[in-house]
């Protein structure tokens, strides 16, 4: 719906946001056809918003010229022929505008807002990958999604360059969702966006605080902590539902301000039984995380196979989330469990599995303690080598911030460029590996990213791990106001982790071959029958998987394609995308349980389906492995991994 000049005037004066009169001559009745502060995109009837620190009066000049009918603006430009509706804050004023333009689309589209100094693209994405099963069940269309790595809102899709877009880009967006028939979108709301009110006028179906911590403060930010803070705390004015960690500092703080908003508030912890969301008995199995959970609704186990022990936390925030919204807990177990999180653990290895090397997001003090910590309980025996850098033009906090931290648990340092902005790249390494070397770790600086990736692959000695931060799955590199193109850091570890191994005339059998010299318990199924069924052409690693267990003695025939039939033998191995990277057993009691119940859905229950029809068949065992991971069958029988059930 097309709204008048005079909506628009109507709203200002609503809010108390005019500050000047209202040019006479201005023709109130007009219909407005555009809300816009691009000049490249005005059409005849726009009403132009003049904002930003480089706005200029050409900008304005060449609006009018396209046959803008008024502008918005703190300042007149009396030089222009051009009526002037002057406000008192533009900030204050963009959001609402925008609001009207699109016909406050949040009303409908369940928007899920979420902010903290970490976790909130992984929290997004669970949600995301949760709310698609529940969607999924239903016939209807994805979840979207607005984050700092990915936006998606039906109508487009592409990598984000603000964790939050300004009020004009954010309302489009959510007015593609309804376009498009969502009923859920994901948002991150970042600290600037709540104080600068891009959300204003958006309605939250929930608001979500996952922790506080150090972040963002320059003289261009936050001036100090308490600015921060308070900013993130508006998040709550807005929900209709508010979920809190219990276990995030100044937790009784937040709290008083979700419980003062007046709607209702849904907590998690992993240290407080009587919160709403409480996990207990967190654990690791294989390379998955394993953990309890007891809510008003349900008490379960949950599993997630990203790695990171502190992705628990995430976990429970979505968890608190869906709670609210009353998700049916099978939607959340299967979402969970398939979720993954583009540039976030991220975990690859050489062919010799010397070097391991995370990629990863972590770009401030408290998200890259955490995977430094991670990374030191989870390879205890292993040099830790770090290669990050820090952003140009802010977040200043941040290079005292990650140097101490580099430096105090890593082994060596490497600084590089990320997003230097209009700053030079090596005055912000410099100034980083003061704070790395006070804590009396060996730096270098190496100011090309992939450069500084491949020295760090290249010179490894002894077992690594390499913690590649900051960056995660970005594909560009800011410089001046330009974003340049570049590879992914997992592109750059893949490439360079492949001359590493061809240096030393390495391939992806050796660790096969590895396997089988150490482990003889291969020799204990000599003699067994095995059907794997392959919904695919089997690939290099499966064939070279089969040939490595008829070595020992196993009869093993490989069904590309089609459905699986009837195929008498011992072992029935089916690949599913949602098989686990662990080994988990349970008995077809079991697995007719979470039929029945509906604790599984997709192709994961076609797939367990076909395990229990091949038991019924004589089958001594059938297993569901993971199809993305490299030589599954092989770790299977070394038992390593893999979904087994017996009859």
């Amino acid at each position: 719906m097309k709204h008048t000049l005079n909506d628009y005037i109507t709203l200002l004066e609503e809010r108390n946001l005019l500050a000047a009169p209202v040019p006479a001559e201005l023709d109130r009745s007009a219909p407005v056809e555009l809300v816009s502060y691009d000049s490249r995109l005005v059409v005849p009837g726009t009403l132009f918003i003049c904002k930003g620190a480089h706005f200029r009066a050409e900008f304005l000049q060449m609006a009018q010229e396209k046959g803008a009918i008024a502008y918005v603006s703190q300042r007149p430009y009396p030089s222009l022929a051009l009526p002037c509706l002057q406000v008192s804050d533009m900030r204050l004023t963009i959001a609402p505008l925008a609001d009207l333009y699109y016909n406050h689309p949040s009303q409908s589209v369940k928007v899920i807002s979420l902010t903290g100094t970490k976790g909130k693209t992984t929290t997004a994405y669970y949600l995301k990958q949760i709310l698609d099963e529940h969607l999924a069940e239903q016939g209807k269309p994805e979840c979207g999604l607005i984050s700092s790595i990915q936006t998606i809102d039906g109508v487009e899709r592409f990598e984000s360059h603000l964790t939050t877009p300004e009020p004009l880009d954010l309302q489009r967006h959510l007015a593609h969702a309804v376009q498009s028939g969502m009923e859920y979108l994901v948002m991150e709301a970042s600290s600037q966006a709540l104080k600068y009110h891009r959300s204003l006028c958006t309605d939250f179906a929930a608001a979500c605080f996952l922790n506080i911590g150090t972040d963002h403060i320059s003289p261009i930010e936050h001036p100090d902590f308490e600015d921060y803070f308070t900013s993130k705390l508006r998040i709550f004015r807005q929900g209709d539902i508010n979920c809190v960690n219990l276990d995030c500092l100044h937790a009784q703080r937040v709290l008083q301000a979700a419980l003062a908003a007046g709607k209702p508030v849904y907590t998690f912890s992993r240290q407080n039984p009587e919160a709403d969301v409480y996990a207990s008995q967190v654990r690791k199995r294989g390379g998955d995380i394993l953990f309890q959970v007891r809510t008003r609704r349900y008490n379960r186990e949950f599993r997630l196979t990203m790695p990171g022990l502190f992705n628990v936390e995430n976990a429970l925030a979505a968890l608190a989330v869906c709670e609210g919204l009353q998700i049916p807990q099978r939607c959340i177990y299967a979402g969970l469990a398939k979720a993954r999180v583009p540039g976030r653990m991220e975990v690859y290895s050489s062919a010799d599995g010397a070097i391991t090397a995370i990629v990863d997001f972590a770009h401030n003090r408290m998200s890259f303690e955490n995977l430094c910590r991670s990374t030191q309980n989870e390879y205890p025996d292993r040099r830790i080598v770090s290669i990050f850098g820090s952003v140009g033009d802010k977040a200043l906090d941040r290079r005292k911030d990650l140097g101490e931290i580099g430096g105090r648990y890593s082994h060596q340092v490497i600084l590089t460029e990320d997003d230097s902005g209009e700053e030079d790249t090596q005055s912000i390494c410099q100034e980083i590996a003061a704070y790395v070397e006070a804590q009396g770790c060996p730096c270098a600086i190496e100011l090309n990213r992939g450069e500084a990736i491949r020295q760090a692959i290249l010179n490894c000695r002894e077992p690594t791990v390499l913690l590649i931060a900051g960056k995660g799955d970005e594909t560009y590199q800011k410089r001046g106001e330009e974003y340049v193109e570049t590879p992914t850091d997992a592109e750059y570890v893949q490439s360079f982790l492949r001359e590493y191994d061809g240096a030393r005339g390495l391939d992806s059998s050796a660790m096969v071959r590895g396997l089988l010299a150490a482990l003889p318990i291969l020799g204990r199924y000599a003699g067994k029958t095995a059907a794997v069924h392959c919904p695919a052409v089997a690939d290099g690693a499966l064939t070279q998987d089969a040939a490595a267990l008829r070595a020992v003695g196993i009869s093993v025939r490989v069904l590309e394609g089609g459905i699986p039939g009837k195929e008498p033998a011992a072992y029935q191995i089916f690949f599913t995308p949602e098989g686990g990277n662990t080994l988990e057993r349970m008995d077809a009691k079991r697995a007719r349980e979470l039929l029945r119940n509906s604790q599984v859905s997709g192709p994961f229950a076609q797939t367990l389906q076909q395990c229990l029809d091949a038991l019924d068949s004589g089958g001594e065992e059938a297993v569901i492995l993971n199809g993305q991971t490299e030589h599954a069958l092989l770790l299977y029988f070394l038992e390593r991994q893999g979904i087994s059930i017996t009859p």
